[in-house]
């Protein structure tokens, strides 16, 4: 193909006879080579002790085998004292993430070869390196192929030997040789780093003595990850209908419905795709049973779409009145062959739904011109926004031609919100006034229903404008001075808070390590730490000059929260009276809880100033992040409080009054003093002049960065490898948390050893608040030998929380079974019996998880997709998202789940836990060992901020 360059950039001519021999159904065609990844460390270790960290290979480059003497065609050669060299390159799986690795082969040059004759050179997978690594080099784990060769002589060989690439690649023929397969494993993050070693085969034979560059590379051919598609069901308007309950099934009024769905790939997986997706659908028997209803449906039938792009087809004609059940796959396609991915059928549930031709048809929906700035529907070529998030919008929901209906029903969705449906409204149209909570794209959903039952269902997309936005924000991240109100850049409009009596910034900020400026192609990013207000309790606030907000109106205050060990009440803010604040916002010691209250009157000190309250769900915990909001709607006249962004409980409120001095953050003005000092850090303080709707406080609450993605505050940091004695200290998140190690934990070089029945670390809990959105990372690895002692169904606790009675939430291995598999010596050759067969030996089989640990395994969790390599280390990372309410687990970077399980947080109490599990007493200890444990405050959004922010 003609390639043509400029500066900005590039145009491609294709072949014109290459796309007219294509068949149609190989459309599209795709310009995307094969993935290449370059060793991101490497070491030569030496038997003298010499080690030549991240060697640079140059002209003659560094050696493997031994460098002694010999002689060659009668003359003797003389290269060292006999030592040994070993070659190690380590590969990190960035740029696998989301593919299916389909065949790999490693490469490096050769340089020098001692002889002409050529000698085998073997590659093999071991144990990670590090600056540390020390002859004899970290431990073999298997065989990935071996090759004899001999280059980089020239002209003193016949015919001549110049430098050259030397390949590996499997050879089926001898099955020890397992390159693909451990690249697999290693693109799935079943391995978080991948460490190959060059090494002769013969090490005491000097002429197998050769020098390679440090060049090598990685190349893999491959497929995108299929992954269950999204937005299955019948067509519903300009929307989908997938009711998961067998019992509320959708209605469709046509025999021959429209069924669609948006094939996906994982995260990674887009360039290239060649997808299409399979629809199916079954049909409920009398007897309970189900059957097909329908030959599945591929689509398109020729050629391939790529990444999320929609799909629809219309189904052939469908039983009426008969349960009817839906499901589709992705299949990924490379070639003549593809991959298939799960569905909605085995993870999020099928689409259940019913053909009844009499039922009402589709609702008509009309949208009112009434009132300000009124919504109005999207077209395929535009969405205009409008409104603003808690404007109600209005509508009118009327019968489809020829249909009398009794009675309409309707719900808002946008992304994972869903408002749930309402009512049934009587009447033969209905006038509908629903309120968006959040702002972007929304879906009206409506069904009606007539006298003998309900109907099918419409939907219209329309676009809901940003809001106000807060009256004022301060984020505590200046080096000095006032506490900036970054809500606006106009000075005059700026309700900057001084910090007074002590109060101080520190680096423990909520939001963590903060990008300034994004990284480039030619620069790095530039990143800064977070900064919080620190309080010292007894005297220590921040406080603006003036009044910020009108208490008579409605509004929302914010912040998060790291409360030190409570003595007594304590509040987040609050605004002055004359002699008292409306409203507190806090901690309450009595109740040990969260509270925010509202007083009826400002009254002083001598009066009577009864208030109104709305207390936490939970017990406040102290020494973690937390977020709270404190909400007063003026139109419905109630307070309500949220925790974690999720609503604890709203009560009556009728008597507001204005508060006209400043605001106060850390202390509250109370009968006729300030009161009630926060001790701790209070960080991202917000205020609203308007009630927040239940979405928007969750948003809030999750605290994304400029970029979309969290923000994470790392809160503990364990890393055991070199440690010694009989605890651990967090040096490095700053929090300081000491990690105590029973019997049965050691720790040496590689990191904390646990022998299976004793051994654990445990430090006071809970690390991090439960009930909000956290991450939680080590590198794990299962002792082989030890899990295979345990019974089948054995749960060991790799990381966990637990309450009084249980799991709050576990990272954990289950042992599922066994099985045979070849026995191969340390060479990573094949062991041969007496008899000549091939020996096997039993290893055990188990996933990793993470979610509750229980005995019955009736704990909401994720499990990976594909079996753990044991006596591997893995890195593991969970995630729960209180925003979602999901949990998600990461090996290495790779999602196991498309999308999160459905989870109920609950409050932790008691140890944090390494290597054992409480279920009411300590057990589940975990044969293995752990190294870089972390746990962060906040969710990590995907696998793109899982690698940039865990690593591998």
């Amino acid at each position: 193909m003609d390639l043509k360059l400029t500066d900005s950039t590039m145009t491609i001519e294709p072949d014109a006879e290459m796309l007219s021999r294509t068949d149609e159904k190989d459309f599209p065609l795709y310009i995307d080579p094969p993935v290449e990844l370059n060793e991101s460390e490497r070491t030569v270790l030496s038997s003298d002790g010499d080690v030549f960290w991240n060697f640079s290979g140059g002209k003659n480059g560094m050696s493997v085998g031994k460098c002694g003497s010999a002689v060659i065609g009668g003359v003797s050669y003389y290269c060292g004292n006999g030592y040994v060299n070993r070659m190690y390159f380590e590969f990190d799986p960035g740029k696998l993430k989301g593919k299916h690795v389909l065949d790999a082969t490693f490469a490096v040059t050769e340089t020098w070869s001692f002889s002409c004759d050529a000698r085998w050179v073997d590659l093999e997978r071991t144990n990670n390196i590090s600056s540390s690594s020390k002859w004899p080099g970290p431990k073999k784990l298997d065989q990935m192929g071996d090759r004899k060769v001999s280059a980089g002589r020239g002209t003193h060989c016949s015919p001549s030997q110049p430098r050259a690439p030397i390949e590996f690649h499997d050879y089926p023929p001898e099955p020890d040789e397992n390159l693909t397969p451990t690249v697999r494993s290693f693109a799935d993050g079943k391995i978080s780093r991948l460490t190959l070693m060059l090494m002769a085969k013969d090490e005491s034979d000097t002429i197998a003595w050769k020098r390679f560059d440090d060049d090598a590379v990685l190349s893999v051919d491959y497929v995108g990850k299929p992954a269950k598609p999204s937005n299955i069901g019948p067509v519903v308007g300009n929307s989908h209908d997938c009711n998961t309950v067998e019992s509320a099934p959708a209605i469709v009024t046509d025999s021959t419905p429209d069924l669609t769905a948006t094939p996906q790939t994982a995260s990674g997986g887009e360039s290239g795709a060649k997808l299409r997706v399979v629809m199916d659908v079954d049909k409920k028997q009398s007897d309970g049973t189900w059957v097909n209803a329908m030959s599945e449906i591929v689509r398109p039938s020729s050629g391939y779409v790529g990444d999320n792009v929609k799909v629809t087809a219309t189904a052939p004609t469908l039983p009426e009145n008969t349960l009817l059940r839906m499901r589709a796959w992705t299949r990924s396609h490379y070639g003549s062959d593809w991959l298939a991915g799960p569905s909605n059928g085995s993870t999020t549930g099928w689409c259940y739904f019913k053909v009844d031709s009499k039922a009402p048809k589709p609702p008509t929906i009309t949208f009112n011109t009434t009132g300000t700035d009124p919504y109005t529907p999207c077209t395929p070529d535009d969405c205009v926004p409008h409104g603003r998030p808690g404007q109600a919008g209005s509508f009118t929901l009327g019968p489809a031609s020829g249909d009398v209906n009794t009675a309409y029903r309707y719900k808002l969705t946008s992304g994972s919100y869903s408002s749930g449906w309402s009512s049934y409204i009587s009447g033969a149209t209905a006038k509908i006034s629903p309120v968006p909570p959040v702002s972007g794209t929304m879906t009206l959903h409506a069904e009606a229903k007539d006298n003998y039952g309900p109907g099918a269902g419409n939907s219209v997309d329309f676009v809901v404008k940003e809001g106000d936005g807060p009256v004022a924000r301060w984020n505590f991240d200046e080096t000095s001075g006032a506490a900036l109100d970054t809500s606006t850049t106009d000075p005059d409009l700026r309700d900057n808070a001084n910090l007074t009596g002590g109060a101080t910034r520190t680096d423990q900020g909520r939001r963590g390590e903060v990008t300034v400026t994004p990284a480039t192609e030619t620069a790095p990013a530039v990143k800064t730490t977070d900064s919080g207000l620190k309080l010292n309790g007894t005297t220590s606030y921040a406080a603006t000059t003036g009044p910020v907000i009108d208490t008579r109106a409605s509004y929302t205050v914010a912040a998060w929260v790291r409360m030190d060990n409570p003595t007594r009440n304590v509040t987040v803010m609050g605004q002055d009276g004359v002699n008292r604040s409306p409203f507190l916002l806090g901690y309450e010691h009595n109740l040990k809880k969260w509270t925010f209250r509202e007083a009826t009157v400002d009254a002083p000190a001598g009066g009577s100033w009864p208030y109104e309250r709305v207390v936490s769900r939970n017990e406040a915990v102290p020494k973690v992040w937390t977020h709270l909001a404190g909400v007063f709607n003026a139109v419905d006249n109630t307070i309500s409080l949220y925790v974690n962004g999720e609503l604890q409980g709203s009560t009556a409120f009728t008597t507001p009054w204005a508060a006209n001095g400043p605001l106060q953050i850390g202390r509250v003005h109370w009968s006729g003093i300030y009161t009630d000092y926060f001790p701790g850090v209070i960080d991202e303080a917000v205020v609203w002049q308007e009630a927040l709707t239940g979405p928007q406080v969750a948003q809030e609450s999750s605290l994304l960065a400029a970029d979309g993605k969290a923000s994470v505050e790392l809160v503990a940091a364990w890393d055991p490898a070199g440690a010694q004695g009989t605890s651990l200290t967090d040096g490095v998140s700053g929090y300081g948390r000491v990690l105590a190690l029973s019997t049965g934990a050691s720790l040496n070089d590689e990191g904390l050893v646990l022998d299976g029945t004793s051994g654990a670390g445990t430090t006071p809990g809970p690390v991090v608040d439960d009930s909000g959105s956290f991450t939680v990372t080590t590198q794990a690895l299962v002792d082989g030998a030890k899990v295979l002692t345990k019974p089948n169904g054995y749960k060991a606790q790799v990381l966990g929380q637990r309450t009084a009675t249980g799991s709050s939430w576990s990272l954990w291995f289950e042992k599922t079974g066994t099985r045979q598999e070849p026995e191969y010596d340390e060479n990573g050759d094949p062991v041969i019996d007496e008899n000549g067969n091939f020996k096997t030996i039993t290893v055990p089989v188990g996933r990793w998880n993470f979610g509750r640990l229980t005995a019955d395994g009736s704990g909401a969790s994720v499990q990976s997709a594909e079996e753990a390599l044991v006596d591997t280390e893995t890195r593991l990372t969970g995630v729960y998202s209180a925003q979602d309410k999901t949990i998600q687990l990461y090996l290495t970077s790779d999602q196991q789940t498309s999308d999160g399980v459905a989870y109920t947080a609950q409050a932790g109490t008691g140890e944090f836990a390494v290597g054992r599990g409480y279920l009411g007493s300590w057990g589940n200890f975990l044969p293995g060992r752990l190294s870089d444990i972390r746990l962060w405050a906040g969710a990590l959004n995907d696998s793109e901020q899982v690698s940039a922010v865990v690593g591998t």
